[in-house]
């Protein structure tokens, strides 16, 4: 014997899903102040004041990337993880949180293009206000952690579709 009826159902399922929506487009906000401070603001992730240096830029793929492994015993692990996974992780959220506020954005490759137009955008303003280097293989890492983000979010969402049914 059901508890409630299928219109009741449905009702519960539309406020779950607008519920979630709304937690989801909340802690995506809250991520995206969070990202503009650790990408322009915190002098402790390498940030660099526009009077202290000129342009500086990595245009050649896997670079950076390459120098810092080779170097990752004179560097430290914590640079290492900082530089590289950081970049990955800082992404990770725009891949999962985005396709579930966002209905059109569903698709692994528009998720994928826009964390890769954010991280280019980023990279040249930093590039243009000096606060920071533009760096080829920060865009690659940060594209990266988008479409694992994306690539969790498939996987959460396969497993809730599975466990509840199509739809919540």
């Amino acid at each position: 014997m059901w508890l409630f009826g299928q219109e009741q159902r449905e009702i519960l399922k539309k406020e779950t899903n607008h519920f979630i929506r709304t937690i989801g487009a909340i802690l995506f906000i809250l991520y995206v102040f969070l990202l503009i401070y650790f990408l322009f603001f915190s002098e402790k992730y390498g940030r660099i004041s526009a009077s202290q240096g000129g342009y500086r830029y990595n245009l050649i793929p896997f670079l950076e990337i390459q120098r810092f492994w080779e170097n990752r015993d004179k560097l430290g692990k914590y640079a290492v993880h900082a530089n590289l996974l950081g970049n990955m992780i800082g992404f990770v959220p725009w891949g999962f949180i985005l396709p579930v506020i966002k209905d059109r954005m569903r698709s692994g490759f528009l998720v994928i293009l826009s964390g890769f137009m954010l991280s280019f955008t980023v990279e040249s303003i930093q590039l243009v206000t000096k606060t920071g280097c533009f760096d080829v293989d920060d865009i690659i890492l940060n594209t990266l952690g988008a479409a694992f983000g994306y690539l969790l979010f498939v996987i959460c969402n396969h497993l809730r579709r599975k466990k509840y049914g199509k739809k919540i």
